[in-house]
């Protein structure tokens, strides 16, 4: 009974339109997430190598039409491939945020932190629906979020923020601690940003 089975169609080539998929997705999301940050020399690459992986597969789909293993292989290659995408999108943690700090209550140990950790900041007066507010603007690299967050969390429990992407920046303070692995990706992508 299973030496008459069709291991190949029904197995080994579904997971390779699985993973795939994984791939070209994964490299479409990076793809997207690269524009949107303004690293324009490395977008094409990827591009190539998401076209030419998805030409392989459709190509295998298309000779197998009658096979549902590929169909289902090729969907949930696409929702991997998604996920995964974004997975690694955060943990390349590329590009710029703003972080928005708004606070009735006594900053100074925030700021003190703030700048020894090397991150600059602009301080604005402001008016709340409580009465006089400080507004604290500072803008970090995305890798560095996490780490303001604790500091706002330490020293302004009950301070509002809040965190946007921002798409470029001309000078600055920033924070240069360099985030173990990914270096040649980083090395790549950090040719950028022409207006």
């Amino acid at each position: 009974m299973f030496a008459d089975f069709d291991y190949y169609n029904w197995v080994i080539l579904p997971l390779i339109i699985f993973f795939s998929r994984v791939c070209d997705v994964s490299l479409g999301t990076l793809r997207h997430v690269f524009i949107s940050k303004g690293f324009r020399k490395i977008v094409p690459l990827l591009g190539f190598f998401e076209v030419l992986i998805w030409i392989v597969v459709v190509a295998q789909v298309m000779k197998n039409l009658n096979n549902v293993a590929c169909y289902l292989a090729w969907a949930g290659g696409f929702a991997t491939g998604t996920y995964v995408g974004l997975l690694i999108e955060e943990r390349l943690a590329l590009g710029l945020q703003v972080i928005r700090i708004i606070t009735n209550q006594n900053f100074d140990n925030l700021l003190i932190s703030l700048k020894k950790e090397n991150h600059g900041i602009t301080i604005v007066d402001a008016k709340g629906a409580m009465g006089s507010v400080k507004m604290i603007f500072t803008i970090v690299k995305r890798k560095n979020v996490r780490d303001i967050v604790k500091i706002i969390q330490e020293h302004n429990p009950g301070a509002f923020y809040s965190i946007e992407d921002i798409k470029n920046a001309n000078q600055g303070v920033f924070n240069e601690n360099p985030r173990k692995g990914f270096s040649a990706i980083r090395k790549i992508a950090s040719v950028r940003k022409g207006k």
